[in-house]
């Protein structure tokens, strides 16, 4: 179960994240969740997805790991493979919290996650100097909750664009295994391709002004990525004989 707290140097003065990668320490995913200006770099590795989330109605992108629950195909013992890691699995175990009054803008703080894998009293990355200052790596934390909380706002807006254009389908996929295991991946969303294509001027200026249109065709891209992840985790199946 989590365990939330700010990061201070009173309360945690010996506080140190590991930052190697490992099943272990909570990298063994199907997937994590991603922000749009991520897209150009996560293209070129992962296939990214969309989810709806039931209450809210959002479409949150999606970067694909694996085909099945745990999995991660880009995991190779402590090795992640692949040219660029997710800003999501880069804060962890932090996260962003509020502090504030009622009525007053609340002003985001650095909390972490005690009960994480990584975090640890005598391994890993140190969060203060002996004299309690933010070392460099909890300063580059802080810049990246930052990036998150600023990105977090472009997914909202980005969701309510591709839903009020009706660039968002069902995702499917059969897979035949070289085993012969025959699976199938659904519960996701993509963009719907032959409406993108039919977009007018207007929707497409729209799209532009936004800063929208990018993310959209980087997203379409990556769906050609599935064909590397079938093909991982084949070459682990038959390395597994």
């Amino acid at each position: 179960m989590a365990r939330h707290a700010q990061v201070n140097f009173i309360e945690h003065p010996k506080l140190r994240v590991r930052t190697e990668r490992s099943a272990l320490l909570g990298d063994s995913m199907m997937a994590c969740p991603v922000f749009p200006h991520e897209f150009r770099e996560l293209q070129a590795s992962y296939p990214v997805v969309f989810t709806k989330e039931d209450k809210s109605g959002l479409f949150r992108p999606m970067a694909l790991f694996g085909l099945e629950r745990n999995e991660n195909v880009f995991l190779d013992g402590d090795h992640w493979d692949a040219t660029y890691l997710p800003l999501a699995l880069r804060i962890q175990p932090f996260l962003i919290g509020l502090r504030g009054v009622e009525g007053e803008e609340p002003t985001p703080e650095v909390h972490i996650n005690l009960e994480h894998p990584r975090v640890s009293e005598t391994e890993g990355e140190a969060l203060f100097t002996e004299t309690g200052e933010h070392t460099e790596f909890l300063k580059s934390i802080a810049e990246l909750l930052a990036e998150v909380h600023g990105a977090e706002g472009n997914v909202v807006a980005f969701s309510a664009m591709l839903n009020e254009l009706d660039l968002l389908e069902p995702f499917s996929l059969d897979v035949t295994l070289e085993n012969g295991t025959v699976g199938k991946l659904t519960g996701f969303y993509t963009i719907k391709e032959e409406r993108l294509y039919a977009l007018n001027g207007e929707e497409l200026e729209r799209l532009q002004k936004a800063q929208m249109l990018q993310a959209i065709f980087m997203s379409v891209a990556s769906i050609s990525q599935f064909l590397g992840v079938i093909s991982r985790k084949n070459k682990r199946l038959l390395a597994s004989i």
